[in-house]
Formats: C-alpha cells, sequence, structure tokens
C-alpha cells in the first residue's frame, strides 16, 4: 500500500504524490494530551503547497473522467472502506494517543467512518436527474453533476469520522477535494489518507491534503476562487470567518458549527435512565463535542432527586488515558484547554451554585491535560454558562415547571444543533421535539447518529446537512438542458 514515507510524520499530500519536506518545510509537534510528551511530527504546509493543490484539484476536476465514472468512484471508496478496517488497529491506537480520546470512543469512530465509506459507495451508483416531456418531442433534462473543487476542513475532536462525512460524499458525487487537517491529529489523517490514495485509479489531482498549524493557509483556501464548496466543522465564531472570506467569490457553504445541547427531563422521566443517559452524552470525548450535553432541563417536581444523582454520577466518572480500560473519561485535548476549563469553574462559583466543581485529579501526569466533570445549577438565561459553548465537561442544571417553560428554555440560545428529551410519555416527547429548533432531537437517547441519517444545525450552529441522501447535496449541482428534438 502507498504509505507516508515516515511513520511518525504526518506528510502533505498534493497531486497524486506525498510531498517530501525539504529546508523550506517547519516540523510541528503533535502531542499526547495524556502525558503531554511528544507522539508525533507534521510537515506544515505553505500557502504556494495549498495553490498548487487547488490547482491541481482543478486541473484533474475537467480534464479527467472521475466525475463521469461511478462505478469506480462507488469502488474506490468500498476499497478505501476496506483498507481502513484492516488498518483499523493502528488507526484506534495513533487516535487514542494524539486525541485522548477512550479506546472504545476511537474504534466507535473509525467503524463509523467505515460504514459511512460504504454507504456512499452505494449511493455514487444512485445520481440519478430527470427528463420532463414539456410538449411533443421537447424535452427538459435535469441532470445531477458534480460541483467541483471541494475543500474540507477537518476538526481534530473526531478526525476520522468528521473527515469521511465530508470527504465520502464528495467523492461519491464526483468533486474533487482539498483538505485541510487539524495538526495536533495530524498522523491519524495521514494514516487515514494513506488508505485511500493507496488505489491507483485515482487520477493524480482528484485527492490532496495539507496540514497548516496557523491560518494564513486555510484562509488562502477559503477564498480561493477556484473552490467551488466548503464543508467546515468547527466553532460558529470560524465559521462566521469562513462565510466573510467567501462572500465575494458566493462559494457555496456547509457548515456544521457549534452546539448548546440541552437535555429535557420531564417528571415522568426513567431518572435512572436519564442519569446514566445524560452522563455519557456529557462526557463524551471530555465534552469535546458539539452535540455533547451541556445543559440539563429538569422539571421542579423531580429536580431535588435528578440534581442529587446527577452530580453522585458524574462525581463517579473515573478520568484516566484512553488506552486504560478503567477510564471512563479521557483528557482535554491540550494543558491549554486543561487551564481554560478550571477558569470556567473558578467563573461559575461567582455567577452560579456549583453542584460539583471539576478539579485536576491528583494522580494526574505531569503534562496530562485532564479534569473532571463539572455541575453548576443556574436559573439565569443570560449567563454565559447557558449561552456560550465551552467545550468541555462542564454542565449547567436548569429547571422548569410546565413542557412550555422546557421548550423556551430549551430555544433561549442562538444554537440548534442538537437535544435530547427523556420522558415516558411519547406524545409529549413529540410535541416537544416539534417546538424546540434543533437540528437533531434524540428521545430517551443522545448522540445517536448513523451515516443513512441527515444532521445539521438550526440557527447559528450551522447550515446544510451532512449523512444521508441529503449529504450529497452541498457537492452537486442541479442543471436544466433543453433539448428539442422535434425540429
Amino acid at each position: 500500500m502507498k504509505t507516508s514515507p515516515d511513520t511518525r510524520i504526518a506528510h502533505n499530500y498534493i497531486d497524486g504524490q506525498w510531498v517530501m519536506p525539504s529546508d523550506a518545510h517547519t516540523l510541528g509537534d503533535s502531542f499526547n494530551p495524556a502525558t503531554g510528551e511528544q507522539a508525533a511530527q507534521f510537515v506544515a504546509a505553505s500557502v504556494q503547497e495549498v495553490d498548487t493543490a487547488i490547482a491541481c484539484a482543478r486541473t484533474a476536476f475537467e480534464t479527467t473522467t472521475w466525475s463521469q465514472q461511478p462505478k469506480l468512484r462507488s469502488d474506490v471508496l468500498r476499497l478505501f472502506a476496506d483498507r481502513l478496517e484492516h488498518n483499523k488497529a493502528q488507526v484506534v491506537q495513533t487516535l487514542v494517543q494524539l486525541n485522548g480520546k477512550l479506546q472504545r470512543e476511537a474504534e466507535g469512530e473509525v467503524m463509523a467512518g467505515i460504514s459511512e465509506l460504504r454507504y456512499y459507495a452505494g449511493l455514487a451508483r444512485n445520481l440519478f436527474g430527470r427528463v420532463i416531456e414539456m410538449e411533443p418531442e421537447v424535452y427538459s433534462h435535469i441532470e445531477r453533476e458534480a460541483i467541483g473543487v471541494a475543500a474540507i476542513i477537518v476538526p481534530w475532536n473526531a478526525p476520522v469520522t468528521l473527515l469521511v462525512r465530508s470527504l465520502a460524499p464528495a467523492l461519491a458525487a464526483g468533486c474533487t477535494v482539498v483538505i485541510k487537517a487539524a495538526h495536533q491529529t495530524a498522523l491519524v489523517h495521514t494514516q487515514v489518507m494513506a488508505c485511500l490514495v493507496a488505489d491507483e485509479r485515482i487520477p493524480a489531482g482528484v485527492i490532496n491534503s495539507f496540514i497548516e498549524q496557523d491560518i494564513v493557509a486555510t484562509q488562502h483556501l477559503c477564498a480561493h476562487p477556484e473552490v467551488d464548496v466548503i464543508s467546515f466543522t468547527g466553532s460558529t465564531h470560524v465559521g462566521k470567518q469562513i462565510a466573510l472570506s467567501t462572500a465575494k467569490n458566493l462559494t457555496r457553504l456547509s457548515l456544521e458549527l457549534g452546539g448548546k445541547a440541552p437535555a429535557i427531563v420531564r417528571s415522568d422521566a426513567d431518572l435512572t435512565a436519564a442519569v446514566r443517559g445524560i452522563v455519557g452524552g456529557a462526557c463524551v470525548m471530555a465534552g469535546q463535542m458539539c452535540t455533547a450535553i451541556s445543559r440539563v432541563l429538569v422539571h421542579e417536581s423531580v429536580a431535588a432527586d435528578f440534581s442529587a444523582q446527577l452530580a453522585q454520577a458524574l462525581a463517579q466518572v473515573k478520568v484516566g488515558p484512553g488506552d486504560q480500560p478503567s477510564s471512563g473519561m479521557g483528557p482535554l485535548i491540550d494543558q491549554r484547554n486543561q487551564a481554560r476549563l478550571l477558569d470556567e469553574v473558578r467563573a461559575a462559583a461567582q455567577d452560579c451554585r456549583v453542584l460539583l466543581a471539576g478539579h485536576v485529579p491528583d494522580d494526574t501526569p505531569r503534562g496530562g491535560a485532564f479534569i473532571t466533570p463539572s455541575l453548576v445549577a443556574t436559573q439565569d438565561l443570560n449567563s454565559h454558562f447557558v449561552q456560550d459553548e465551552i467545550f468541555g465537561p462542564l454542565v449547567t442544571l436548569e429547571t422548569f415547571a410546565t413542557d412550555t417553560e422546557a421548550v423556551d428554555r430549551a430555544n433561549a440560545t442562538r444554537y440548534g444543533l442538537a437535544a435530547s428529551v427523556w420522558t415516558q410519555d411519547h406524545r409529549a416527547a413529540r410535541k416537544i421535539a416539534r417546538h424546540i429548533k434543533f437540528g437533531n432531537v434524540w428521545v430517551n437517547a443522545h448522540n445517536r447518529l448513523f451515516a443513512e441519517i441527515e444532521t445539521g444545525g438550526y440557527r447559528q450552529s450551522g447550515f446544510g446537512r451532512l449523512h444521508g441522501v441529503e449529504g450529497l447535496n452541498d457537492f452537486m449541482e442541479t442543471k436544466h438542458v433543453f433539448m428539442p428534438c422535434n425540429d
């Protein structure tokens, strides 16, 4: 298999070749967040190399038959999935080492990526238009075709899944791609990309990938007139910056941005099951996930009992390295974010009632970025802890008296990505789901995501949809071809 030349250095891939580092390149370091130690290195790309990648992607789209070969694209995605499955153990190990997530979380992420690839491998052969006879022997053809060059910007928190869920539909549609990988998890990205580019049938220039620690090359990518669509997962702040940078070109955007996911717990909920599900939904990836539960809204009649159970359950979460089976939550991505979360806990003590204060465990290695979960109570909808994405294991607790109040509270932020409702009354759950303004609503569950089912946000959590049939839409154009045949 065509692999990156050095197994501990993440490389850029441009025009069908791994780019060899030279004196002009800067080598950056990736760290293990459980220890703070250097775990890998990456080659930082230059703006000139990103320019080359975009030009090669454009040339490949315009001059090769890639966009006209759905069977080839399907087969490429299918074999990509097979190679990724074959190399799963290596990718999982690197993911745990560089991202810090639990072994089971890393395995779930890689398997989700494999599932997504196989799903879009099937869809690649089912891209149909339609034909309408408008008058006798006068036809309108509605054709679906690839939009062109797709830029995919991948964050560090789920570098396999969040790559594949944009890359798979882009390739299925027939686009060529330029990918920007997160430097923190660049080696994971390189290992995954090696599983794709090993296929010699892919024309040079169809796949391009680069790594950057700064933002200069990424800004250049977003503002480039030869990029037809940008698929970005990340913060709302950065999403807005990307939107501004693309305004001149009217570049199409697919944005999955920040979240402030509420879990609504009605009085008739199974409290034990709700506590278990909410702890899992809040502590997944150490809370560093846009769909992670960050707000709990509980009915006032059960609030005392529920809050005590939730605080106790969160206090029992064992924080530790992802490769230890006993760990219930891994570290944050780095010590900078650990310090930021500790500051948030201290600030919460000034504005909220702290039910459980997160802290650095006594047995944390010197360079480890560990912090335990926090639970803070507030009724102030204007509170920073209710309104802003914290991106870590800090959960707010609010109470409500009626379902209407629960809906109003849930909707009282600018975010609208994910929410869950915990109740035994399915009619009430359906009514709440109808009125809360979130793109994903789970009942008696949280964070259930599937390759076949579209996800995305309302309001400032972004626009466009990922996964499912609609996941192809952002990478395709609809063309009307009028053809009279009665001349």
